[in-house]
């Protein structure tokens, strides 16, 4: 399931990030971006309900598995950011220019915790490649 969220979910960030820095610099498309941000706020959910699942499937705990603790550590401010900007929505706190700049700070941690995580992915597929042979003449 997470080979299928994380890719949709990088998509929808990247929509919504240029739809919020449209409404940065233009002032207009306010709409469109809050949508954006609350779609893309919900696919963060979703990723963070069923990835808490597989780490209790493979490691037994729902989360801050010692393979991926720091990673966890960095998924909750970025979850916490995420839904600090549905509290400003919902109970209509800040200005629509406000939300939309904690949105990039969610935003940012998002890449921040995308980074550590495709890294840690990384350096598992190296460990599990086959040791190549050297051949010398």
């Amino acid at each position: 399931m997470q080979g299928i969220l994380a890719p949709v979910q990088f998509l929808i960030f990247l929509i919504s990030l240029a739809l919020v820095l449209n409404y940065l610099i233009t002032g207009t498309g306010a709409a469109a971006a809050t949508i954006s941000i609350v779609v893309k706020t919900c696919a963060l959910y979703a990723i963070m309900i069923t990835g808490s699942i597989w780490e209790k499937i493979v490691f037994g705990k729902w989360l801050f598995v010692p393979a991926f603790f720091w990673e966890d550590v960095f998924s909750m401010l970025v979850l916490s950011l995420h839904t600090a900007y549905l509290v400003m929505l919902i109970g209509d706190y800040g200005t629509v220019r406000e939300r939309m700049l904690l949105a990039l700070v969610a935003y940012a941690t998002y890449a921040i915790n995308a980074t550590q995580f495709l890294l840690k992915l990384r350096a598992a597929r190296l460990q599990s490649a086959p040791a190549r042979m050297v051949v010398t003449a």
